[in-house]
Parts: structure tokens; sequence; C-alpha cells
């Protein structure tokens, strides 16, 4: 008969591949089942943007050994070369993009037994808390079609929370892991800066703000995932050295006596959606329960320059990025071939001299010390993650705004993740509220540097206390 969904979708990934070890489900039946719900849902939500029926040939062929042997997975469509597959980051500049090799990470992720069959969708260069590229339509909200899957990783989201697969792999340069999590009722982990190798292709990624990892159904698939790809590559400019014991067997020990703050306004004083702060709300009144040291407290910091600096590295790097294809292309990029705010952003970045851009990093210092004096005597920090729940498709297109005026619409939406890809700390978002129209909205909880472990113990015993799983979009 088959796996159905209602079967399918009562398994996370780790339990996927622990029964087709187990015999009992093939991986045959599993494959299925990830293909039947695509195809079933994928033309509402546009999630996956590209399906390799080579990978889908060869997963009919074996079935790969490692602690996630046999589980369908997708790759973003940014920053992650896979041998063979399109990588066109969302951009009509990139759209016959093929590369030869994979990045170390993808290539962990295959060795772990993970089935790469595609890709998920993104906004172009991962620009937008939306996904809503011109190069494949947007990507709707499983919980609601109308509205944002979030971005940059919306399609990864999406694809996970419409049940196509348990997890996906998610990148974050400002919030791209943990908004689309947030707004699709997923857990999304930023980890330390320098954890995961970000090879061959990339070095410092980003100037040191860019992420990856992966959105997931439980914080468990999270660690799973996490150990199978941590750790320095050949060459990397740094790296972030993990625990000696797996993250997956940490977990199952919660954390105790933490102090952590919370705050339900911006860093720039200004209050967010009700919704969001009963979200922190009830996180708060769990962590309590739990046996931490609770209090109401925010770190001092200028976040309008430490934003401000931020995106002027981002837009200098996705000037560089434009010219570099050219160069490769042997002409100019055309009108028709990146969207109009790309075209803003990359004019501006173009202007930016070598002074001005290396000036930046001081003005980051700056912020970033007076943040990390603030976690010298707190463990977490619990924030919204996002200031409302899931905009409307539209809100933060590419297509209508000014640099100045999509700057404000992001502000108004997502003040709560950048200043973390600053500073490099992990960071993790998780399902906790939904609203009365059965919107769910994040909790963004952020650790100490390098220290992973205690907020992924904290995230699983608030999973323990506040299970969520059994919560599925309605489509």
């Amino acid at each position: 008969m088959g796996l159905g969904f209602d079967e399918y979708r009562r398994f996370d990934a780790l339990a996927l591949a622990q029964a087709i070890q187990r015999g009992d489900l093939s991986s045959h039946e599993v494959l299925d089942a990830a293909l039947d719900r695509l195809h079933a849902v994928n033309p509402q939500v546009n999630a996956v943007t590209h399906l390799s029926e080579a990978a889908i040939d060869a997963a009919r062929h074996a079935t790969p050994a490692g602690p996630l042997g046999g589980v369908p997975y997708f790759i973003k469509d940014l920053h992650a070369p896979v041998q063979g597959m399109p990588l066109t980051h969302g951009s009509r500049l990139f759209a016959d993009q093929r590369l030869d090799f994979d990045s170390e990470t993808v290539a962990r992720l295959r060795g772990a037994g993970l089935r790469i069959l595609g890709r998920t969708a993104t906004p172009e260069f991962g620009m937008s808390a939306s996904t809503e590229p011109l190069l494949t339509g947007p990507t709707r909200n499983p919980w609601a079609l109308g509205r944002s899957a979030g971005g940059s990783s919306g399609g990864a989201a999406a694809a996970v929370a419409a049940g196509i697969v348990p997890a996906a792999h998610a990148t974050d340069s400002g919030g791209s892991i943990r908004i689309p999590a947030a707004c699709n009722g997923l857990v999304g982990l930023k980890p330390t800066r320098g954890l995961l190798p970000t090879g061959p292709h990339r070095g410092e990624a980003s100037h040191g703000l860019s992420h990856e990892h992966a959105v997931t159904r439980s914080v468990r698939d999270c660690a799973a995932l996490l150990d199978a790809t941590a750790g320095p590559d050949a060459g990397a400019p740094y790296f972030t050295a993990h625990p000696a014991e797996p993250f997956l067997a940490l977990i199952a020990r919660p954390p105790r006596g933490l102090r952590i703050a919370f705050t339900t306004e911006t860093f720039a004083q200004r209050a967010v959606d009700p919704e969001c702060r009963a979200a922190v709300h009830a996180a708060v009144a769990c962590l309590t329960d739990l046996g931490h040291d609770v209090f109401e407290q925010a770190p001092a910091f200028d976040a309008g320059e430490l934003g401000s600096a931020s995106s002027l590295l981002l837009l200098t790097g996705l000037a560089a990025q434009v010219q570099a294809r050219e160069a490769a292309l042997g002409r100019a990029a055309r009108e028709d071939e990146l969207e109009p705010l790309t075209w803003l952003a990359v004019r501006l970045g173009r202007t930016v001299s070598g002074v001005a851009y290396a000036s930046q990093f001081a003005r980051i210092n700056t912020q970033v010390r007076r943040i990390g004096r603030f976690f010298e005597s707190v463990d977490v920090l619990v924030t919204p993650t996002t200031a409302t729940p899931p905009p409307a498709l539209g809100v933060l297109s590419t297509q209508t705004h000014t640099l100045e005026s999509f700057q404000q619409a992001m502000a108004a939406f997502c003040p709560f993740t950048g200043a973390f890809n600053a500073t490099g700390q992990p960071a993790i978002s998780l399902p906790l509220h939904w609203t009365p129209e059965g919107l769910p909205v994040g909790v963004q909880l952020v650790g100490r540097f390098a220290d992973d472990a205690t907020l992924l113990q904290l995230a699983a015993d608030i999973e323990r206390a506040m299970p969520w799983f059994d919560h599925v979009a309605p489509l």
C-alpha cells in the first residue's frame, strides 16, 4: 500500500532513518512518500524549485549508510554547490549555472546518508526576509497561502512545514534560518560562526556574517544534522571547536540553573506585535517552571549602527559577486537579469571605496563588544524571532521598494536576528505560539559564543515541556 502522508508526517528525520535501518520501512517507501507529497502540495506552496531526476534514479538503486541513511533532503539554492545541480542564487543572472563539485557541508550531509533530491527557493541573493524571486515566483506559507514563508530560506521552511521532507538545508546572513522557521512553525538554528565548514568555494562567508545549517521539525534532528556537519574543512580561515560529546547525546540532559534574560521590545526600544510578546511570555513562564533564573533585560548597543555597517558589507559583497559573474560570462549583466532592488544594491555597492569598506569592521566591533559584555553575566537571551506574525506576500517584495523603504520594512518585521550574525553567536528559533488565526510565531534564544550545546540542551528541554511536533500546517 505504500507509506501514506498521515503516517509519513509522524516521523522526524531520525525516526525515518531508524525505521529504515530496522526494516520497518523501505527506503523506497520513504522516497515515494516524499515525492508523492511534493507533487501534491508543491504547486500550491512553490517551495522546491529543482527536482533532480538523476538523484531520484540513484536513490532507487541503493540506500546510503549513515545515521540519516535514506532520508530525503533538499539544499537551498544559495551559496551551497551540489555537483551537477543548478546554483542560481534565485537570480536570472545565474539561471544556467551548474557547478561540478559539492561544498564540504553538502558532502558531509551525503556522508550522513541523506538523499539530496534538489533545490529549494530563495529570494534573489537572499536579500529579503520573504521568498518572492522573479526567477521562480513566490513561495507561499503552508499555514496561510496568502502569507510569506519568510526568507531567505523560505523554500526550505515551506518544504518542511508542508510535509515534503522532515528537515532541509538553510543559510543565514541576517536571520534567514530563524525568520522562516518562525513563519512556518519550525526549529531553526544558526550555529556559532566557524562551527560548520564554508569551503571550498568560500572562506570567511559574507565577512563572517553568513552561516549554514537547517530548518527542522524537532530539536533532535537539528542536533543530529549539526553532528553530521560540524568541524573545520581543509584551509578554513578559522574554526570553532565542537564538544567532544555529540550534540545528540548532550540534548538528553537538561541544563541547570541558567541566567536567562528576556525582552519583548526591539533593540531600538520599539514595541512589537502583541502575539510576539505573548510568545515570549509563554517561553518565560516555561523557563521559570524549569528552574532557571529569568529576568527582563536586553543588551545595550546601537542597533542602527550595527545594522548599517553589516548591510554595507553585504552590499559590497553582492556587488563583487555580480562582477565576478559578469567576468565569467564575458559581458555585463543585462537589465532583465537582476531585480530592481538588486540593481540598486549593486550600484550602491560599487560606489563603496576600499577605505569605507574597511572602516565598517571597526563600527561592527564597537557594537559587538557591547553585546559581548552583556553575555558575561547572562547565559541565554530570549526575544521574539520576528516583530510581527508572517506578513502578507508583497510586503517585502524586491520589486516595489527603494533601498531605504525596503530597509524600513525589513526592520519593522525582523529587527531581532541580524545582530547575532555580527556577533557570531548561536541563536535558535522555536515554534512556541500560534495566533488565533492559526499563524505560527517563533521565539529566539541566543546563547554565548561557541556554547551551541547549552542552547540545544535548553531548546530540547523546552520542547519536552511545550511540544509542538503535532502542530501541522492545514494544507
